[in-house]
């Protein structure tokens, strides 16, 4: 059984950050597992440029972050990367399973970082079997991992940030969008992102969603329908739009299932996207080893998974050094070096939340560390 310093689960931006970060700090022996052989996470699906501050990544897109990142984590002796090494399971004994081709193999961290991001929430409706059907990630996949077009002409379902700057990828491959519904009376995404999708003609359309998917053998249609402030349909607005695929962009839910199997605590948040470990302002959760970065922590945008991964890895790092210290102050210039980083990230964390877009994140946040839903999620009663 190999043992290390720090392991981390998951190479997208959390990941990358946590990892490149320890390594910054001078922390050895650090082990980054994940799944896909390779590393970027969603990243490496998006086109589009970041906003915000320049040491936050502004004015970069996706792909540019994740190969900055992996050329900078190429030139770091200290950080193992396993492509194609899912992590299976965490036990009491503190030891973590992956796969490493058909091999089990098992880890030893003196601290851990859980940073598997989440996945897509899908919508049940008739129809949404049918092949013309696709998650807004899978959508993304297509168009800008392997340069597949996922259709002519597509009902985007759904108002957030995903849905908006899917819907003009989509447009700028060429591809029609007959319209953008969204549920909620406005839409959730920035409007920039919307404003740049009406100018192109589509209609965002609120207070709307999807009824029906039409097709036998795959999708020919699709029918919306208004509903009133009750979320009911309005009677006689039923619409059917001529379109042969569907993206979904209705929400992402965290992955917490190392998380439960670790003992850490949850609460439900759906401000933050639904079952997520509680954890203090440095990201760690009710295990003391363990810490939680990125959307596994609650869904926000990747700069925040960025900072978030860069918060947790040095507390983890200032976990070790002081470990190795003991009684003595061997690694003291390495411990307030860590001490200096994890500053400097919950400062960015703080200045990138401040605006008025952030205030639910803000509020969710604020109810988990109160524990204000605890024993609301859906772990808490397991017998």
């Amino acid at each position: 059984m190999r043992e290390c310093n720090l392991a981390i689960v998951g190479g997208g931006p959390a990941g990358l950050a946590a990892a490149l970060k320890a390594a910054e700090l001078g922390l050895e022996d650090i082990v980054l597992l994940e799944r896909d052989d390779f590393l970027g996470g969603q990243l490496v699906k998006q086109t589009h440029k970041f906003f915000g501050a320049h040491d936050e990544y502004a004015g970069m897109r996706g792909i540019e972050i994740a190969e900055h990142f992996r050329q900078q984590l190429s030139q770091k002796d200290e950080v193992d990367i396993l492509l194609g090494s899912p992590a299976q399971g965490f036990y009491e004994d503190d030891v973590l399973t992956y796969t490493d081709g058909e091999k089990m193999k098992r880890l030893k961290p003196e601290r851990l970082i859980l940073a598997p991001g989440a996945s897509e929430k899908m919508l049940a409706f008739p129809g949404n079997d049918l092949p013309g059907v696709y998650g807004a990630g899978a959508v993304q996949t297509l168009m800008n991992q392997y340069g597949i077009r996922p259709g002519e002409n597509v009902l985007m379902v759904g108002g957030g940030n995903i849905g908006l700057i899917v819907a003009y990828q989509l447009l700028q491959a060429d591809i029609g969008v007959a319209a953008v519904v969204e549920a909620e009376n406005k839409v959730g995404g920035y409007a920039v992102h919307a404003t740049k999708i009406r100018r192109c003609g589509v209609p965002v359309l609120t207070r709307h969603t999807l009824i029906r998917a039409r097709g036998e053998q795959e999708v020919e249609g699709a029918v919306i329908q208004e509903i009133d402030e009750n979320w009911q349909p309005e009677p006689g607005t039923e619409r059917e739009l001529e379109v042969d695929t569907i993206c979904l962009a209705v929400g992402l839910s965290p992955q917490v299932d190392l998380a439960v199997q670790a003992g850490c605590e949850m609460v439900y948040s759906p401000l933050l996207g639904g079952d997520v470990p509680w954890r203090d302002s440095s990201l760690r959760t009710s295990r003391e080893m363990v810490f939680v970065a990125g959307d596994a922590a609650g869904v926000e945008e990747a700069t925040a998974a960025i900072l978030e991964g860069e918060l947790s890895a040095a507390r983890a790092a200032e976990d070790v050094f002081q470990k190795k210290s003991g009684p003595t102050d061997r690694f003291s210039g390495a411990i307030e070096k860590a001490r200096a980083g994890r500053r400097q990230a919950r400062s960015g964390l703080e200045e990138l939340r401040g605006g008025p877009i952030s205030s639910e994140i803000r509020e969710g946040i604020a109810r988990l560390r109160r524990k204000k839903d605890a024993e609301k999620d859906r772990y808490s009663c397991r017998s």
